[in-house]
């Protein structure tokens, strides 16, 4: 599952969710706005920063908007090989 951490009004999570869209790619969004999802976001990845992605079933996890789009786009853009 494709675990995306974002923030409202965020450019770098709209982003990474206009990538996604486009390359037919399903993000499961947790907004940090709600206090156990922050607190969720600091434990797994160590900051609150969004967007941040955790790919559960690879075990990948990464902050950064243009690192998440080129992992979706290598790991599971279709045609791609991962």
């Amino acid at each position: 599952m494709l675990i995306l951490y974002v923030k409202t009004g965020c450019p770098y999570c709209e982003q990474v969710r206009r990538y996604a869209e486009g390359a037919s790619i399903l993000l499961h969004e947790r907004d940090i706005a709600d206090p156990a999802i922050d607190t969720e976001l600091i434990h797994k990845g160590g900051m609150r920063q969004v967007p941040f992605l955790d790919d559960t079933d690879y075990r990948v996890q990464m902050y950064e908007s243009d690192d998440i789009v080129e992992y979706l786009r290598q790991k599971y853009e279709r045609g791609a090989i991962g």
